[in-house]
């Protein structure tokens, strides 16, 4: 009996320290990450979909197979547990934001960060699918920049804002040269120019592949990758994200609300704590 009481002793002064020392929201916060909601994490399953169960009232909204939506939803992942590793194969110093690394490699040049890591698994989709030709990208200074004319030879040259192209190289349409493209991509491209490039869309329309994005240095994009509904209409989504410094594309969870975690809602014009970034005059985009 006393080593009950004791026990209880002790429980309620680390209660106390935590609300005493921390704000109230930051203790929430805290505690609520420590929580896990077990029934909705699948922790020996290898793809998004079935990672993650669908919650209690909701099912899955259907995509024709073989569309980007589905190539999204049923992206490979690592095994659980698995740590996210930056490009010069240290870990993150934060492993406490997510449920899954997808299987995308972390080039060791550090140029594939947040923006850039979703203009590849876009670009990788239009690859597989055949469909080449719309594989290109603005770059921040506003200057198209496609796949097609960089494996003809044609080569960016950059004078401040003015961008020319002129064919300096051998044609080249190999998967080696296309990564190469994808670099090049990485350099002159990124949040503020996809910001600027892509169609808007309101939160009541959006489906897999849109993605939330603030433009800017820094800014931060993150795209959705599964999609839920319930009777009344209500959608819920997984997302997941590159990120900076450059580094493994993780399935984020929700550390706001844990009752739906991994799963968000998402609204226009609202501020949206995802991961270790919070979204505040951002927008929903499309690619084209």
């Amino acid at each position: 009996m006393r080593k009950i009481i004791l026990a209880l002793l002790l429980l309620s002064s680390v209660v106390f320290l935590a609300f005493r020392f921390l704000p109230i929201k930051k203790t929430a916060n805290v505690i609520a990450a420590a929580i896990e909601t077990p029934s909705l994490i699948n922790k020996d399953s290898l793809t998004i979909q079935t990672r993650v169960n669908v919650p209690i009232g909701y099912k899955r909204v259907d995509y024709v197979k073989g569309s980007f939506e589905d190539y999204l939803r049923n992206y490979k992942l690592k095994l659980f547990g698995s740590k996210i590793i930056n490009y010069d194969d240290s870990e993150y110093y934060w492993q406490g934001g997510h449920i899954g690394i997808l299987d995308i490699p972390v080039p060791k040049n550090g140029l594939q960060q947040c923006a850039d890591a979703l203009i590849r698994v876009r670009s990788e989709y239009l690859w597989d699918k055949n469909r080449k030709d719309e594989i290109g990208f603005k770059f921040t200074s506003g200057h198209y920049c496609s796949w097609t004319k960089y494996a003809e030879g044609y080569r960016p040259k950059i004078q401040g804002n003015k961008v020319t192209f002129h064919k300096t190289a051998s044609a080249n349409r190999s998967k080696e040269n296309f990564y190469k493209f994808l670099n090049l991509i990485y350099i002159y491209s990124g949040t503020l120019s996809l910001y600027n490039e892509l169609e808007s869309v309101k939160a009541k329309d959006l489906k897999i592949g849109d993605m939330l994005i603030k433009g800017g240095s820094p800014g931060h994009i993150v795209i959705i990758c599964d999609e839920v509904i319930n009777e009344k209409g209500d959608q819920l989504f997984l997302l997941f994200q590159g990120n900076t410094p450059a580094q493994s594309v993780h399935l984020v969870k929700n550390l706001e609300d844990v009752s739906i975690s991994p799963w968000y809602q998402l609204k226009d014009e609202a501020v949206i704590p995802v991961s270790n970034y919070t979204f505040s005059s951002s927008k929903f985009v499309r690619f084209k």
